[in-house]
């Protein structure tokens, strides 16, 4: 359980949260929404005991295990794999006493630690964190690759991995879908939904909420606010009580007015007067009915754009696209005609961002031939448009490199409509958050007036109300759109036709976006099965045979040596529990007669393991 009792935190001069309270219950899925600034990640700073409130109470029982995904990564030389094992504190603990337990060769404390391990299932997490990194998007090969290896959003994948890894009974998920692409995104609703404990998700992916989450927590004003229910419910559920706040505020100042106007009137005749006196009283009485004081939600357009009839803009015709020597795509054939809409599919690796690199000139294709409009204008937004922008110039500035002669009126007036106003017009942008980056990626954008626009997942950084503005102004945008998210309400609103980027084609998608789940799961069933049919062995020379053999003789003895020596801690650990005299006193008769069944057990265990090492051990010497 978590409980917030009037909880306020300033910081600085701002109160952040005044007189917070609500309460989180067992096995609760939660999202925690709210405008940016309105406190999310500090309140998950309060959780983790990283700030402490100005006054109020948070009660977390102390038995309790906290998760969270670390925001940073440093370039480490360990294998992923390892990196994400990490994340399980017991594992590590585990293994380093194993360590340090065969060294001193004590029998009794090894059974002890045997049974901690079975307990916590010790043995299957090098499994589970392969499990994770492959629903994440890693192949084996990449999950040994070190962590120095991997880009900044791969290494968040990695940091998700280890908080999802830990044995934890609170998880704390701040934007976790930002770094993935949809099919990552899918396994992770999966599963998130078999998670036992409370968990807690920052996110502006809206059908990712619907997918995940059943209680909504709404932070705005300094307060907060419980919903049950998903995103959309959520939604309807504002909507609905801003009408009916918005109807009863009408119709108490139709009330107001018509009490004030009979006091106007009745005050000075004596006949009239105690009425009067009476319904003033009566008004000033009368509780305020707050008016609603919405933020004016941001709107953006593009800016009208030549549209040269029914002709391509754009056209692959038979190209290889890849780098250097390897081709991820062949034969692609995609015309993009002007005012089309084409969304992206195919799991990462595929070659989507290949793909959209080629159709913007920036990777040219290895065969083949890209052919452009004379009426083309290009407007490319990639993954990692931000890191283009200069950290120390302004949004002037980067606006002036585009129109150098730009008048600064027309300038201040257009940077405005993307809420860059008064002194943010100079500022340098390094004091601006991810998403102001990315509003002016986008501003940068539409000044230029492209006729087709290519985007490489535009909505990381982009808060719900930036989600909510792309979409409202590329349902108006006039021009065409090639597009690559994870977000599907996106897709759902913006694109008509969808092309499937997989095992090296591109052909159109035979569905719509609420297909693709299906789809994908039913692609990653048909390799499941195909990699549990036995291949057909290969003939082999005689010594690589004879190798191969001696290989697996020596692997066999050593497998069953670390089962023997189990066992044999686990026999150790039971004759010391049978050499207690308590034990045999009539109270624990069924306790003793277990333990000698469990210890024939083990002893036969140990003797079957010993006449299979025996036959191992024969085998090694014959293959040498």
């Amino acid at each position: 359980m978590i409980q917030f009792n009037e909880v306020s935190l300033k910081l600085g001069q701002t109160e952040l949260f005044h007189n917070l309270s609500f309460i989180l219950h067992a096995q609760e899925k939660v999202g925690l929404i709210g405008q940016n600034g309105a406190g999310k990640s500090t309140l998950f700073q309060l959780i983790r005991r990283e700030l402490e409130a100005d006054s109020g109470e948070i009660q977390i029982p102390k038995n309790l295990s906290l998760s969270w995904v670390r925001q940073e990564t440093p370039a480490l030389a360990v294998s992923a794999l390892d990196y994400v094992l990490d994340g399980d504190a017991i594992y590590r603990q585990q293994e380093r006493e194993l360590v340090q337990i065969e060294q001193t060769e004590d029998m009794d404390a090894l059974g002890r630690v045997h049974e901690w391990m079975i307990q916590t299932d010790f043995y299957s997490k090098p499994s589970k964190a392969a499990k994770l990194l492959t629903g994440l998007g890693f192949s084996e090969a990449e999950q040994q690759k070190t962590v120095a290896e991997f880009s900044g959003g791969w290494r968040m994948r990695l940091n998700l991995a280890q908080a999802l890894i830990a044995d934890s009974d609170i998880l704390l998920l701040d934007e976790p879908t930002n770094h993935l692409d949809l099919e990552a995104v899918l396994w992770l609703e999966s599963w998130l939904k078999n998670y036992p404990g409370i968990y807690i998700i920052i996110s502006h992916d809206r059908e990712f909420l619907d997918e995940t989450v059943r209680v909504i927590l709404h932070l705005e004003n300094q307060s907060i606010k419980r919903y049950s229910g998903n995103y959309s419910r959520f939604v309807n559920l504002v909507a609905m009580q801003r009408a009916e706040q918005q109807a009863a505020l009408e119709k108490q100042q139709r009330e107001r007015a018509h009490i004030q106007s009979y006091v106007d009137r009745f005050r000075a005749q004596a006949t009239k007067a105690r009425q009067a006196q009476s319904r003033l009283k009566a008004l000033e009485k009368m509780a305020e009915i707050a008016p609603i004081h919405d933020r004016a939600a941001f709107q953006f357009q593009f800016q009208s754009v030549e549209i040269p009839g029914k002709a391509n803009l754009l056209q692959l015709i038979d190209a290889d696209l890849g780098y250097g020597d390897q081709v991820i795509l062949h034969e692609v054939q995609l015309a993009v005609a002007a005012g089309q809409r084409i969304g992206l599919l195919g799991p990462n690796g595929a070659g989507k961002s290949t793909l959209i690199k080629a159709l913007a000139g920036d990777e040219m294709p290895l065969a083949g031939v890209r052919q452009a409009s004379p009426h083309l204008r290009l407007g490319y937004f990639s993954q990692h448009q931000m890191d283009i922008l200069e950290d120390h110039e302004s949004p002037a500035w980067h606006l002036r490199q585009l129109t150098p002669a730009i008048a600064e009126p027309t300038l201040r007036k257009f940077l405005g409509s993307f809420q860059f106003q008064n002194d943010r017009v100079f500022e340098p942008i390094r004091y601006f958050s991810g998403g102001e980056k990315a509003r002016l990626a986008l501003a940068l954008m539409v000044w230029q007036r492209p006729n087709l626009l290519l985007m490489d997942e535009p909505t990381n950084h982009l808060d719900m109300e930036m989600r909510e503005a792309l979409i409202l102004a590329l349902q108006d945008y006039e021009g065409a759109v090639v597009l690559i998210s994870h977000d599907r309400h996106l897709l759902r609103t913006c694109v008509d036709d969808l092309y499937l980027v997989y095992e090296g084609e591109l052909k159109p998608f035979p569905g719509s976006i609420d297909d693709y789940p299906a789809w994908w799961k039913a692609e990653q069933d048909k390799k499941s099965q195909q990699a549990k049919k036995p291949k057909e062995p290969r003939p082999q020379p005689a010594d690589a045979a004879l190798k191969k053999s001696q290989q697996e003789a020596a692997k066999r003895c050593q497998t069953l040596e670390a089962e023997l020596s189990v066992q044999h801690g686990h026999l150790a650990h039971l004759e010391l529990r049978l050499s207690e005299p308590a034990l045999y006193e009539p109270a624990k008769k069924a306790d003793l007669e277990h333990l000698l069944q469990e210890r024939g057990v083990c002893q036969k265990a140990i003797q079957t393991l010993e006449e299979a090492l025996l036959t191992a051990m024969i085998a090694l010497e014959a293959a040498h």
